[in-house]
C-alpha cells in the first residue's frame, strides 16, 4: 500500500481561459490539478497540509495573489507558490519572491518553463516534507534527554573536549563520557556527525534533507 501523499498542483486564477489552459497543459503529463476562480474560492476548499505547489496569478479582483500569499504564511502554510505575473507586475512577483515564492513566471511563457519550474516546486515541497517528518523525530528523542544530559549535548555539538565541559560542568571525565554515551544512545546517533545534523535540523538551520 502507498502512502505518499497525492501531489497536487492548485492554480488560482480570474481567467477562465488561462485556468482551462493551464489544467490541460499539466494534467498532460499526469499531475493532478485542481482549479479556482478567486483566492476565496480556493480557501474554502483547502486544507493546509496537502502536498503539492500552488500557480498563483498577482491580479485578481477582491483578495490579490499578493494577499492571499500573506493569508497563506500568516497560516504558516509550507506550500510552495509560483506566481504568474504580466509584465507591468513584475516589481510585484519579485516582492512575492522575497515574501517566499518559489519562482515567478512572465506571461507569455513557454509552456515547458512553466512545467518546469512546477516540478522544482514540487521537489521542494517533498523535501519539506521529509525535513518536517524528520523535525518532529527528532523532537520525540529530544525530550527523553535529562537537563544534564542537555546540556551535555549541546557543548559536545559545540565542538568541546570531554575533559572542558568536565571542568565547566564541575564533574568527572568519565561522568561526562557516560552522559554523552546516553546522549547518543537516546538520540539514536551512529556519529557525533550524524548528531550535529540532527541537532542542525532540529534548530532550523538544515533547509534540505
Amino acid at each position: 500500500m502507498n502512502s505518499e501523499p497525492t501531489r497536487t498542483v492548485f492554480v488560482v486564477d480570474d481567467d477562465q481561459a488561462m485556468r482551462s489552459s493551464l489544467k490541460w497543459l499539466i494534467e498532460s503529463i499526469g499531475m493532478q490539478v485542481k482549479t479556482y476562480g478567486s483566492a476565496d474560492e480556493f480557501l474554502n476548499s483547502y486544507f493546509p497540509g496537502r502536498a503539492g505547489c500552488l500557480l498563483l496569478d498577482v491580479r485578481m479582483p477582491g483578495m490579490s495573489g499578493l494577499e492571499l500569499q500573506a493569508h497563506l504564511a500568516r497560516d504558516d502554510s509550507r506550500l510552495p507558490i509560483i506566481i504568474i505575473t504580466g509584465h507591468g507586475d513584475v516589481s510585484m512577483a519579485v516582492k512575492a519572491m522575497k515574501s517566499g515564492a518559489v519562482d515567478f513566471i512572465e506571461k507569455p511563457f513557454h509552456d515547458e518553463d512553466l512545467l518546469t519550474s512546477i516540478r522544482n516546486a514540487l521537489e521542494f515541497d517533498e523535501k519539506q516534507r521529509v525535513l518536517q517528518s524528520q523535525r518532529a523525530e527528532i523532537a520525540l528523542r529530544l525530550a527523553t534527554l535529562t537537563p544534564r544530559e542537555h546540556e551535555v549535548m549541546d557543548m559536545v555539538t559545540d565542538g568541546r573536549a570531554n575533559k572542558e565541559i568536565a571542568t565547566v560542568l564541575g564533574v568527572s571525565a568519565k561522568t561526562v563520557e557516560a552522559h554523552r554515551a546516553r546522549v547518543m544512545d537516546k538520540m539514536r546517533a551512529r556519529s557525533l556527525a550524524q548528531l550535529v545534523r540532527m541537532v542542525l535540523v532540529a534548530g532550523g538551520n538544515l533547509q534540505s534533507p
